[in-house]
């Protein structure tokens, strides 16, 4: 039941407003077995309590590292594992290394490598069993249809709510035809890649056109976690379709 609570909020690393008295009501009923009325001031009360303790930073709103708090052991492995893991651009880096045929997937048999590489990146000490618990435990949570691969979208649900650019595409995310315009656009010799200034000049469209704000700062960190998937500054149509088209598999 929790499983089900936690992956149905998913959509920006919090729940707030309405989404968490809901979550909360929901929770109160898998607890306890019992209806439990919203309304009532026992119910708000609880409410007021469970926002007093595990909203650390009082923005009204909980994430998921504060949740974390009141899951068992078993259901915040994904959460403990994303203190392990370092920048986005690290975690790109490495996916870059075992993603060779740029399809937005790597073999389940590469995963211990890959996570290998991405606690070196982030200088985190770890002994071969750890890593084999780690391999076997995400290998539950994301190859869920046995299939053998492991998706970008997916994978990237390691790394930390502010650190997870994939998710600050999700308002901006392209058809294949839109995309297939822009991108020619920008590749004006069609050479089938673009370089990092004309990416930069890209997303800054991308965000202007669907009127949203985002500041240079941001937008340089995007940037550069989406020039890790390049091939020495290089970054081809099938790497930059991964990051804008591809709705993300939770």
């Amino acid at each position: 039941r929790v499983n089900q609570l936690q992956s149905r909020h998913l959509g920006n690393g919090y729940i707030e407003g309405k989404e968490l008295e809901n979550f909360f009501s929901q929770l109160d009923v898998a607890r306890r077995g019992a209806g439990v009325d919203p309304s009532n001031a026992a119910f708000k009360e609880k409410m007021t309590e469970f926002m007093q303790k595990f909203d650390k930073n009082k923005d009204g709103r909980i994430e998921m590292s504060e949740l974390a708090q009141i899951l068992p052991t078993e259901e915040n492995f994904l959460l403990c594992f994303r203190q392990f893991v370092g920048s986005s651009t690290e975690f790109m880096a490495a996916w870059r290394k075992y993603d060779t045929d740029r399809s937005g997937f790597i073999e389940a048999n590469e995963l211990k490598g890959f996570l290998s590489d991405l606690l070196k990146k982030a200088n985190r000490h770890y002994d071969d069993q750890k890593l084999q618990e780690y391999t076997q435990t995400i290998l539950k949570m994301f190859d869920l249809n046995g299939d053998g691969k492991l998706g970008l979208s997916e994978m990237a649900r390691l790394l930390p709510v502010q650190e997870n650019f994939l998710l600050k595409f999700q308002g901006v995310r392209l058809t294949a035809e839109q995309f297939n315009a822009i991108f020619a656009y920008y590749d004006k010799d069609g050479n089938g890649y673009i370089d990092e200034q004309e990416l930069d000049a890209l997303l800054k469209d991308l965000y202007e056109k669907n009127n949203k704000e985002v500041d240079s700062k941001s937008l340089n960190g995007y940037k550069q976690s989406i020039m890790a998937l390049s091939d020495g500054g290089k970054l081809y149509r099938t790497e930059l379709e991964i990051v804008l088209c591809r709705e993300p598999m939770l």
